[in-house]
């Protein structure tokens, strides 16, 4: 069942998320000097690229086979604080000014600049939040216990 539904979604969900990312790099605003050292303490080779887009409410996938798959992952909820998407990364207005949650987005970043893009880090995010759930993910819980190291 794993691989059948990474083997149909994954370039779907690659295509989204590329999508996404454009969207936030058009609309975001550039990473703060502090941002920018957080950055660089997450791991980032390049967070001059990085933006960050204010939403009300992160956006969910609408067409059929990823709203299906994301129910299904449970990856993005509507109460979710935010979201990355290679350089872009949406933050919840209610929480723009949350340090925490944008130094997690941005040890994500890192992960994916590390993993060869998005793609890659998309595949690798999506088995492991299948196979051993989201809140046992590695990758979440290196963004979770770096952003906890970075920010105290």
């Amino acid at each position: 069942m794993i691989p059948t539904l990474l083997n149909f979604a994954l370039p779907l969900a690659t295509a989204y998320a590329e999508e996404q990312e454009a969207k936030v790099l058009a609309e975001g605003v550039p990473l703060t000097e502090q941002q920018c050292s957080d950055a660089k303490l997450a791991g980032i080779q390049y967070p001059e690229r990085v933006r960050l887009l204010k939403v009300p409410v992160i956006p969910i996938p609408t067409q059929p086979v990823l709203a299906k798959a994301n129910e299904y992952v449970g990856m993005i909820s509507p109460q979710a604080a935010s979201l990355n998407y290679g350089y872009g990364v949406f933050i919840r207005q209610d929480l723009w000014a949350d340090r925490a949650i944008i130094v997690h987005e941005l040890v994500h970043v890192a992960q994916s600049e590390r993993l060869g893009g998005i793609g890659n880090f998309l595949k690798a995010y999506l088995k492991e939040c299948l196979t051993v759930g989201h809140a046992n993910s590695p990758l979440e819980r290196e963004a979770i216990t770096r952003a906890q190291e970075i920010c105290g």
